[in-house]
């Protein structure tokens, strides 16, 4: 996906041909993927038959210029959770990306809450007992991915593949660093570490 196109507040890692997509999309775990069907060397659909066989299955949002519905019912029907057509808006492929991910982990409500902790990915809004609290993109990013996941432990390494791109310079304490931080702004309880295994939510 070219830069250009790259939605608002996703950590995106990009790619150009198929090849590199089918790739990454074995390897990587990514929450989502938007997938072009018109890539170089390969059906963006042979792509996503690819995945479908090795068992991914990781949400994927088909763009592409054949607007004609055969060709729609053929992605959906190979596995594609939903489809667009070009020209499109960026902030339409952001909420669609967004509410594929919701049904992925069984929520409907956009509004993700634990506790007295509540986010408002639409309005990009943390708050506390009512109290907006302010927070870098990573920092939020980090919150997002254990709300997402509110009775799982995560681990640092899948923390850190979750922030950072794959062109990033990962720091060996990042993850660390912006834990410690979150714990500041809204209190020791909110994350807690379970030493050896990575965070959980408080």
């Amino acid at each position: 996906m070219r830069e250009a196109l790259k939605p608002e507040g996703f950590v995106v890692d990009s790619c150009l041909t198929g090849g590199e997509g089918l790739e990454l999309g074995l390897t990587e775990d990514y929450d989502a993927a938007i997938l072009d069907l018109g890539l170089p060397d390969m059906p963006g659909l042979d792509v996503l038959k690819a995945w479908r066989r090795a068992g991914r299955d990781l949400p994927v949002l088909i763009l592409s210029a054949r607007a004609a519905w055969p060709e729609r019912v053929m992605g959906l029907n190979i596995g594609a959770d939903d489809y667009m057509a070009k020209p499109f808006e960026p902030p339409e492929v952001a909420a669609r990306l967004q509410a594929l991910i919701r049904r992925r982990h069984g929520r409907a409500d956009p509004v993700l809450r634990h506790g007295a902790l509540e986010i408002r990915p639409a309005e990009n809004t943390v708050s506390m007992t009512g109290r907006e609290i302010e927070l870098t993109s990573q920092e939020r990013r980090i919150l997002v991915y254990l709300m997402q996941r509110p009775n799982r432990i995560v681990s640092e390494r899948e923390l850190t593949d979750h922030i950072y791109d794959l062109e990033s310079n990962r720091h060996s304490n990042g993850v660390q660093v912006y834990i410690g931080r979150l714990r500041k702004k809204l209190g020791r309880e909110v994350i807690r570490t379970l030493r050896g295994m990575g965070y959980r939510l408080g």
